[in-house]
């Protein structure tokens, strides 16, 4: 009953990730650049911070928390994460959520699972290990199966229905951001496996183990942070759009919906994390967390992007496709838990 208690919060939080680009399509008269750096205030300062301090134990400081080891390292695989969160969002642009979601959480979901298993020296070819590499690759196999259907509706639709679906659709160069996004955003699972230490540290102290790794996340967070605002505060200047940010005609609306895509993008890790604590059980799903929560990020992603009609114009047999991958990603979260 917990790993199905673990897995539905995981999978809530799934939800609100792949909600949280439905409100910026709110967000109005703002450069790209403007938008994303004002929603990542939210999603990767405030609400983490928030988190945070649900994690600071009564006889403790913050700096005594992030003091316990692996600090520095967390925020230095939070940079690389902020150059694939960065061309995660290009990858939107270009794809669509469905598409490129899809792509992108499919290589930071197989990178970001195996990286941490080979650097703790996991035996990947017999035991757990064999399971857990068979599940991403089952993982990668219906992720692969919806990118076959994002370029089947490519190449059955015209011009004219691909900009009607995603305004700057471009799928050479998506499928690339998507890519370069994939690898470097599994640089996220790196830096919460290098806070073990403050995670450790918080639970010693007595801190309840739903709340107790989230202290890391706003680590990791905050060297994405630091990325994305330099180079959005680059684009600001380079087009000359700070003046978006002293609209005040659309001001609130804009900040509203801000924080409605950051606090829904927070809640994928605040989701792992607490989802986590219920999988103490099985070894084997606790290394899959993370993969599970990619999958799980594709397949909402894709539900919303057949609500938002990206996949308008699409042939039976690109629907017929997708789905199957679709069914193919539902069955690798649910197949460690099988072969135990």
């Amino acid at each position: 009953m917990s790993i199905f208690i673990g897995l539905l919060i995981i999978a809530v939080g799934s939800i609100g990730q792949a909600s949280s680009y439905v409100p910026i399509k709110k967000v109005k008269q703002w450069s790209w650049e403007s938008f994303w750096l004002v929603q990542g205030v939210f999603a990767w300062l405030v609400f983490p911070f928030l988190g945070t301090l649900l994690a600071i134990p009564e006889s403790s400081s913050l700096a005594e928390v992030w003091g316990a080891g692996g600090a520095f390292k967390s925020i230095f695989f939070g940079a690389m994460w902020g150059v694939g969160g960065l061309t995660f969002g290009l990858s939107m642009r270009y794809l669509g959520v469905a598409l490129g979601q899809s792509i992108a959480l499919g290589t930071c979901a197989a990178f970001g699972t195996l990286l941490p298993a080979l650097f703790a020296k996991t035996a990947l070819f017999h035991g757990e290990g064999l399971i857990l590499l068979t599940g991403v690759c089952i993982t990668l196999a219906g992720i692969s199966i919806i990118g076959y259907a994002g370029s089947l509706r490519s190449r059955n639709m015209s011009e004219e229905e691909k900009r009607a679906a995603i305004k700057d659709f471009a799928l050479t160069k998506g499928l690339l951001v998507a890519l370069l996004a994939g690898v470097m955003s599994a640089c996220f699972a790196l830096g919460l496996d290098a806070g073990t230490g403050i995670k450790a540290f918080t639970l010693s102290k007595g801190v309840d183990p739903l709340f107790a790794g989230l202290p890391v996340i706003f680590l990791v967070t905050l060297g994405g942070f630091v990325v994305n605002a330099g180079y959005c505060l680059f684009q600001n200047t380079k087009n000359k759009t700070f003046k978006d940010y002293a609209s005040a005609s659309n001001m609130l609306n804009n900040l509203l919906f801000c924080a409605i895509a950051g606090i829904c993008w927070y809640s994928q890790f605040f989701g792992l994390e607490v989802g986590k604590s219920f999988l103490q059980a099985s070894p084997v799903l606790l290394a899959f967390s993370w993969c599970i929560l990619m999958s799980l990020n594709v397949l909402f992603s894709n539900v919303w992007g057949i609500f938002l009609k990206e996949w308008k114009g699409a042939g039976t047999k690109t629907i017929i496709v997708l789905v199957l991958g679709l069914l193919v990603l539902i069955f690798s979260i649910t197949y460690p838990e099988l072969m135990k």
